[in-house]
Parts: C-alpha cells; structure tokens; sequence
C-alpha cells in the first residue's frame, strides 16, 4: 500500500515527506480553505506542493459542466508533471475524464461510493479511483466494506486500455479517520490510502512501542553511570 497525504498544508507535506514513506497528495477545496487558501494563489500553490513531493497531487476541478471541468483540468496538468486531476463521480465528471484521459491527463475520480460509479469512472479513463470511508461511517453505514467491495469489482476486469497511458487503475481508500480504517483497508487490498497527517502521526505511534522506548532509555542512563 502506498500512502498519500490529505492535505494542502504545506509544511505538514514536508515533514511526511522527510519521513520517506510519503507517496503523493491529495487536496480538495475545504483543505485548500482550511489553510487560508485564496483563489489568486491556488495555481501557485498546487505548483509548490507538486515541488515536495515525486509523487502524483490530486488538485481538484470546482466546475460543474464537462466544458468547465476540461477546460480547468488542461490548465491544472499543465502546472507540474506530477499533478493528477480530480473530477467528482457525476455525469459531467465522466464525460470530461473521457476528454481528459484521451488527451494523456490523469484523473481522480472522487466522491465515489457505490461499485457502479466505480466502473463508470474506469470505463471513462479515470487513473485513479476514490471510494470513501468515513462519510458512510457519518450516515451509520460500513464505509469499509463499500470500499472492499469497490477494490473487488475493479480487480475483477482489465481497464488499462481506458487509462491515460495505459495504466493499471488504483483505488484509492480516501475520507480516512483512523489508524484501523488504515489497517483495514490495507487488508481489503486497497492500493493507496490517503490520511491526514494527524492520522500519519497515529500510524506510527503505539503504546508498547513508547514503554520500550522509555525503558531503553532508562536502562542505557545506568549503563552510562555505572
């Protein structure tokens, strides 16, 4: 599994991708606001971020029509090499990935929930798919076993030929909130997970690991004053 970081903050971007297990990351426009984003500067910003990290950034597209969403989507790959763009599971969404995919930019398919609309964006070229966790878990509905379900049904079949570039898609487990949903959707064979970065910092920390440490600790300062 690979990780993505959910976010647009850049110093939080830095300091995972010092940590050498930080993949690529995904953005939308309530993380963009939450940092104090202006519109003037989003182009900049989506540009910074793609210069801390190798990996793909998903920068996503706010139109509603197929037009828009192209249009805005030629603009946003043309930044950096490595931006992949995000288009919303809806009609208008599946006609501009087609465009898109044609034309070599990657797409995202996000805010998808269902196997069918999972299909729908393969079967249009998106090369990489989101299926939500956490909002199903918001409604009291397993946002896990939607996401098993959508890592199944894509396994199932080849859609290379849709992708832009002919390659293979990936599911992404997004709208993760915990460690475990990390854990579970690895074991449903997720390829990617993007996390917060509160949740990165949780996947590395546990209890008996920070005992271990303490006592180490503690047992090397009486060897030093022995």
């Amino acid at each position: 599994m690979k990780f993505f970081l959910d976010t647009a903050d850049l110093d939080e971007i830095a300091e995972a991708a010092s940590w050498g297990a930080l993949a690529g990351v995904t953005t939308n426009p309530t993380l963009y606001a939450r940092i104090g984003g202006r519109l003037a500067d989003f182009h900049n910003h989506i540009t910074r971020i793609c210069a801390l990290v190798e990996g793909p950034v998903s920068a996503e597209s706010v139109a509603m029509t197929r037009d828009e969403i192209v249009r805005d989507g030629r603009v946003l790959a043309a930044l950096a090499p490595n931006v992949v763009v995000k288009v919303p599971a809806m009609v208008e969404g599946l006609a501009a990935t087609k465009v898109l995919a044609a034309e070599g930019i990657a797409v995202n398919m996000t805010l998808c929930f269902t196997v069918p609309q999972a299909i729908l964006a393969a079967r249009a070229g998106a090369r990489y798919i989101s299926p939500f966790v956490g909002r199903f878990d918001d409604i009291s509905e397993d946002g896990l076993d939607q996401l098993g379900d959508v890592v199944t049904a894509i396994g199932n079949y080849d859609f290379t030929e849709s992708t832009a570039g002919g390659e293979q898609i990936e599911v992404i487990a997004a709208s993760i909130r915990s460690a475990n949903h990390v854990t579970q959707a690895a074991l449903l064979g997720a390829d990617i997970a993007t996390v917060p970065f509160d949740v990165l910092k949780k996947m590395v920390s546990h209890p008996l690991t920070d005992r271990g440490l303490e006592s180490f600790v503690k047992d090397w300062e009486k060897v030093q004053n022995a």
